[in-house]
């Protein structure tokens, strides 16, 4: 046992010598310049690079939207489709503007301000009447924006009994859809995930004398000019009802319906003598 002891009391002993020596060893190194300081021409350089980065980042948005400005989405197929292109214009145009503003003024000022070893910074607390027009500018903005979309979009989802609304079902599982129409009644009959058995693979209920005539597709056919309500369901997960061409898209959402309508104004013949179409469908 002393002599484990020993043993210990020597490695600790080394490890203390060896350990001093080093500190010894920082204690004489002179100090050096920190090469990580940044100078002047590293500020400059710095600073053209900012102004170039900007030219970079206008001059590509601008090549975007001249080359494929006309994908961002396809020409509207239905009533509500100007309105929601409306709206989306404003928008952009509000983002558009704002970002070029504050973009180059971001590039700029890291550019007229970047270090001098002449120059210093002044200390400047704050400003109770920038902070508020900075503030106040946002909010009035925003709030218009949402107050205008939320008056386009209750526009869009209001269906009323005198329209006549065509009621069709998507029904959303993995991986496919399904679409059932409500016969000749135009009314659907109930339907739950628990009926689901065979052959019913929608869930609905045989019960339900308007589901007697329901029809069940894999492959959607809209009328022209009459309104057509969705009523919406999934079997599993989420998932999207998106047609941009109708400028619709809707959740379907396990446990619930949702619903969304709109109006088809374009057959598919005439979408297919569309000019775009045609050249996309020649290339």
């Amino acid at each position: 046992m002393t002599a484990f002891l020993v043993v210990i009391v020597i490695i600790l002993f080394g490890i203390s010598v060896w350990q001093m020596s080093r500190i010894f060893k920082l204690a004489q190194t002179k100090p050096t310049l920190n090469s990580e300081i940044a100078t002047d021409k590293d500020n400059n350089t710095h600073g053209y690079l900012m102004m170039g980065f900007l030219a970079f980042i206008y001059i590509l948005t601008i090549v975007s939207f001249w080359l494929w400005g006309d994908v961002l989405l396809p020409e509207s197929g239905s009533e509500h489709g100007s309105k929601i292109d409306t709206l989306m214009l404003v928008t952009m145009i509000l983002i558009f503007f704002v970002g070029i503003i504050t973009q180059g003024v971001l590039h700029y000022f890291a550019f007229i301000y970047r270090g001098n070893k002449i120059k210093r910074a002044t200390f400047y607390a704050d400003n109770d009447k920038l902070e508020f027009i900075w503030t106040i500018i946002p909010v009035i903005t925003l709030a218009g924006l949402i107050i205008y979309g939320l008056f386009t979009w209750t526009d869009i989802m209001n269906v009323d009994k005198d329209d006549d609304p065509l009621i069709v079902e998507l029904y959303a599982q993995q991986f496919n859809w399904k679409a059932r129409y409500g016969g000749n009644d135009n009314t659907l009959g109930d339907a739950n995930v628990r009926l689901i058995q065979g052959i019913n693979q929608l869930g609905v209920d045989p019960a339900d004398p308007n589901g007697q005539d329901d029809k069940i597709v894999t492959e959607l056919h809209l009328p022209v000019g009459r309104k057509v309500l969705f009523k919406m369901r999934s079997q599993d997960v989420l998932h999207s009802a998106y047609m941009p061409h109708f400028r619709a898209q809707m959740n379907c959402v396990p446990g619930m319906v949702t619903q969304f309508a709109f109006t088809p104004t374009v057959t598919s013949e005439e979408m297919r003598q569309n000019d775009y179409v045609v050249e996309k469908v020649a290339n």
